[in-house]
């Protein structure tokens, strides 16, 4: 299933998610553009799970400001447009709900769980974790818990006969979730050997599932 449009209509202008994605496509082609430097990039400002658990580390940055800096890098083309495709269909509700704001904090504060939770699972591993995937799953744990029936108009494989159905939120994001705590329970002897950081996903999830109310302004407020 891929999930491309949600019928959930906002009325505003969603400033903070535009500008996350715009800063996101921005170091994506700075990393690109970087060519040969791009390894030596993701190592120096990608959050690397031992350096967040010890504090030590020889990156030119210290290790809690990676776990922000790794928040806007990509691993690819892929990586990269499939993370702001759900963030643009979830987020703009949430930023809606937050304002604008508070919403750019609560991304922040996700990607943050996120990482840690990623770096406690794998404390002694040196392989840097990048991408926003973390912080987009706080952004889909506050959508279902906030829109559980919204629902989302989803492209579905099945075999060669392809359709597009709109599914519930709530099947389509807890869909998501079994995988990502499926996934990473089945590889997580493998976890500091680098691939996914499935339980970064997980985290970020929770996070935002179980705060999200918390978040959430008393009175009305675009900002």
């Amino acid at each position: 299933m891929i999930p491309y449009k949600d019928d959930n209509p906002i009325s505003i202008t969603p400033f903070s998610t535009i500008l996350i994605i715009s800063l996101n496509m921005l170091v994506f082609v700075m990393q690109v553009m970087s060519g040969e430097d791009s390894k030596s990039i993701i190592y120096n400002y990608g959050a690397i799970p031992h350096n967040i658990i010890s504090f030590q580390s020889s990156q030119p940055i210290p290790p809690v400001l990676t776990i922000f800096t790794s928040m806007f890098m990509h691993g690819g083309l892929f990586h990269l447009v499939w993370n702001m495709l759900f963030f643009w269909i979830f987020g703009n509700n949430i930023e809606e709900r937050l304002g604008h704001v508070r919403f750019i904090v609560f991304y922040i504060f996700c990607g943050f769980v996120a990482a840690f939770s990623h770096a406690l699972i794998s404390p002694g591993s040196n392989v840097p974790m990048i991408g926003a995937s973390g912080a987009v799953a706080g952004m889909l744990g506050a959508y279902i818990l906030l829109f559980p029936m919204a629902r989302i108009r989803t492209i579905v494989f099945l075999g060669f006969y392809v359709t597009v159905i709109k599914i519930p939120a709530l099947i389509v994001i807890g869909f998501w979730a079994i995988i990502q705590v499926v996934s990473g329970l089945v590889s997580q002897g493998n976890a500091a050997q680098g691939g996914i950081a499935f339980f970064a996903h997980v985290g970020g999830f929770v996070a935002g599932l179980s705060t999200i109310k918390l978040w959430q302004p008393r009175r009305s407020s675009k900002w």
